[in-house]
């Protein structure tokens, strides 16, 4: 009797082992994409866990976790759903949630119903988790120009606050370009916007739209994102529109001293840093945002795409990520994007 009891008990053992195996495997690895739907995928990491949103068209999500691979299994929470009849019910876009000056703020694009009215908008909370206290919208953060403005993203250099978008020239959609301006806090920028660039190059010019809304070609640049490494900075961004497999990654390289608004000192890469591949097969990446690991050695990129061609800009986009490297030059090295069937290990604890 002892002895079926001891032949149990190891075998409860050995499947218990087995169990907890899998489940430690299951932590170390990972393969994309990582979550089933999640347009224009930005995280934080703050005091330990990563704080990571997407596109929801009418509410803002947040999810909290330690490990960006397991966002399925994430805490997650909604902090906000689009008013309706203003002026930001609608078409809510590319949410990025940052903790600055010991405060979180959300900034994110919407509109009334029509593209047009585009706008850039910003919510505030003074709770150090942003998964509590309260949300307090405070408005439109606009440059003095104040046009249609899409993806804000938000950074410091040099103890300056700067923001970063994609917006019209002018009033009437055809062309989106990347505009900088200097931020007087987090809730208002700083006088007006500068160009800093522009679709020139043939990688960016993919915007044919075939329907009785839009103009008959849209050429875009954007999606624009802060990086740094050493004494280098750089903004990646996203070419041709998101609705075609041709939707990249383009790169601009700050060379000048100190002044970001310097439009000239700004130098675009000649070919796309990340691009569709069909041996991936892995169409339109774009969108990206970045992140380090856990352990503050790996730098990665968040980016979405499509798991086939002609899948547009629609639910089918799904969240991806991959380790970058850094060339001699200090440059970022993306590759091509990492097949569904690449088996990666998880960020670096």
């Amino acid at each position: 009797m002892k002895r079926k009891k001891s032949i149990l008990k190891q075998t409860l053992l050995l499947m218990l082992f087995g169990i907890t195996g899998n489940i430690a495997s299951a932590q170390q690895t990972f393969s994309n994409p990582i979550l089933d739907y999640g347009p224009d995928p930005y995280s934080t990491y703050h005091d330990g866990y990563y704080y990571y949103t997407h596109t929801m068209q009418d509410r803002l999500v947040l999810l909290k976790s330690k490990n960006l691979a397991d966002l399925k299994n994430a805490e997650k929470k909604t902090i906000w759903i689009a008013p309706k009849n203003t002026d930001y019910s609608a078409e809510i876009w590319a949410p990025e949630f940052h903790f600055i000056n010991n405060k979180w703020y959300v900034y994110f694009a919407a509109d009334n119903g029509s593209n047009n009215t585009h706008r850039m908008y910003v919510l505030e909370n003074a709770s150090k988790n942003p998964m509590e206290g309260e949300w307090v919208f405070k408005g439109k953060i606009a440059a003095e120009t104040d046009k249609w403005a899409i993806d804000g993203n938000v950074f410091t250099y040099k103890k300056q606050l700067y923001m970063i978008w994609s917006g019209w020239e002018g009033d009437t959609n055809g062309q989106q370009n990347i505009y900088i301006a200097k931020m007087k806090s987090p809730t208002q920028i700083d006088g007006d916007r500068v160009r800093i660039s522009s679709p020139s190059n043939p990688w960016e010019l993919f915007g044919a739209l075939h329907d009785d809304v839009n103009p008959p070609q849209v050429n875009v640049n954007e999606g624009p994102q802060f990086l740094s490494h050493k004494n280098k900075v750089f903004i990646v961004f996203s070419a041709s529109g998101c609705w075609t497999d041709n939707y990249s990654l383009g790169l601009l390289t700050f060379t000048g001293k100190d002044n970001l608004l310097d439009a000239s000192a700004w130098v675009k890469s000649d070919k796309p840093i990340l691009c569709q591949s069909d041996k991936s097969k892995v169409y339109a990446p774009g969108h990206n945002s970045f992140f380090k690991s856990p352990n503050g050695k790996e730098d990665w990129i968040l980016y979405h795409a499509n798991s086939n061609p002609g899948e547009g800009c629609g639910e089918k986009r799904s969240p991806r990520m991959q380790q970058i490297k850094w060339d001699k030059s200090g440059n970022p090295v993306i590759g091509d994007p990492m097949s569904e069937e690449a088996v990666l290990a998880i960020p670096a604890m």
